[in-house]
């Protein structure tokens, strides 16, 4: 792995720094920093102009094939495009779960009509999507999941009933990709397919779920004879397990590399703070810092080990520590933003900020970002989870004994 920069690479880079440069100083500067953790809910309206105007310029889902409107970037140069959205302050995407999640999917496993269907228009920024998988007893495993979908044979459909939760974007979301059972005399894994359904389709109800930052990102959503075209299954009938595990796979590409840069801009804002207010002296706070930096250069270095092994079947010891690893370390960075500030960061001094919905709670940004962080160690399979998989996947222990 060899991370010198050719000339090729530094032309490339000089682009997308100017690109980002003149629009976030530009026609988007006042989204610029917005919309990233326990920020979901700011400039929403403005970020989706944001998110088409990279469609339209070619910006979004450059390591996507030509053939299906990418750039076909290799990793390095999406590095470097990923880097550069964060230095510049690029606002939360609000396309991402299209770009990173399902599109690779339908590039993947979908059929010739799914593609030239849904591709475009993630491509372009006129359809954004959630995903519909965790249900309230279906959650570390999935496996469990309960959602009925029932072929109509006589209208072509495929009729769903049952209940998703935790489900990120859904009220701003016009795509729903959804895990349901469809064979409940199959094993677990067996009979399940991969369905897409439209968010307007009738019998779907969302139901915002207020979390501690005031937010709702996440959200119930109850399906009730909810209904969708018998060819909108991914993957082939009760193979749905494979094309989730498929997705989860894409999940850890190049778009990683996004999620570290901002927590570099996210310690880099703390560094300055105990600068200004004199931590920064202080060689508790020193240590504390160096340790953080320390901890994001390793998080750098397994992430693109990981991204070096990718074409390989099997999950690397990096891809198997990674969520574990990342999810501590921005829950310590969260800690930090707050307590850089000593005695002001228990106090509330966003103003009031006209682009917030949380208003009434006042928080400031560090006070949003360690909120968020909280979750961290939650979603996406808690630490525990984490652990469990580590030792009975990656080190081949017996599994947890079962009460």
């Amino acid at each position: 792995m060899d991370l010198r920069f050719t000339a090729e690479e530094a032309a490339f880079r000089t682009e997308a720094r100017a690109y980002l440069d003149e629009l976030l100083h530009g026609e988007f500067a006042e989204i610029r920093g917005r919309g990233g953790s326990g920020d979901e809910h700011a400039f929403y309206d403005e970020r989706v102009a944001w998110e088409r105007r990279l469609g339209a310029d070619g910006w979004t889902c450059v390591g996507w094939p030509r053939e299906h409107g990418g750039r076909e970037l290799p990793i390095h140069l999406q590095v470097i495009w990923y880097e550069e959205y964060a230095r510049a302050g690029g606002p939360g995407r609000v396309g991402h779960i299209g770009e990173g999640l399902i599109g690779p999917t339908i590039i993947h496993f979908g059929s010739p009509e799914q593609q030239a269907r849904f591709l475009p228009k993630i491509r372009s920024g006129e359809e954004l999507w959630c995903q519909g998988y965790s249900e309230p007893n279906a959650g570390s495993d999935l496996a469990n999941l309960s959602l009925r979908a029932d072929l109509d044979e006589a209208s072509g459909e495929w009729v769903l009933n049952g209940q998703k939760v935790w489900t990120s974007l859904a009220q701003w979301s016009q795509w729903c990709f959804v895990l349901g059972r469809t064979n409940r005399e199959a094993p677990r894994h067996k009979g399940i397919s991969f369905l897409l359904i439209s968010m307007d389709a009738p019998g779907i109800e969302i139901r915002p779920i207020v979390q501690i930052t005031g937010t709702s990102e996440f959200n119930e959503v109850f399906f009730s004879d909810a209904r969708t075209p018998a060819d909108l299954v991914v993957g082939g009938v009760d193979n749905g397990w494979r094309v989730a595990m498929g997705l989860l796979s894409f999940e850890r590409g190049a778009s990683t590399l996004a999620q570290q840069f901002s927590f570099r801009r996210e310690l880099d804002e703390i560094v300055a703070t105990a600068q200004c207010n004199g931590r920064a002296a202080d060689p508790v706070w020193r240590q504390r810092l160096a340790t953080l930096h320390s901890r994001l250069e390793i998080m750098r270095w397994n992430t693109m080990r990981m991204l070096t092994n990718a074409h390989k079947p099997e999950l690397s010891g990096e891809g198997y520590i990674s969520k574990l690893y990342w999810a501590r370390l921005h829950r310590d960075i969260g800690e930090a933003a707050v307590e850089v500030r000593g005695d002001a960061g228990l106090l509330c001094d966003d103003g009031d900020d006209p682009h917030s919905v949380v208003r009434r709670y006042n928080l400031s940004a560090s006070q949003r970002l360690f909120l968020f962080t909280r979750s961290d160690t939650i979603y996406g399979g808690s630490n525990q989870i984490q652990r469990n998989i580590i030792g009975e996947r990656a080190l081949g222990l017996p599994p947890e004994p079962k009460t």
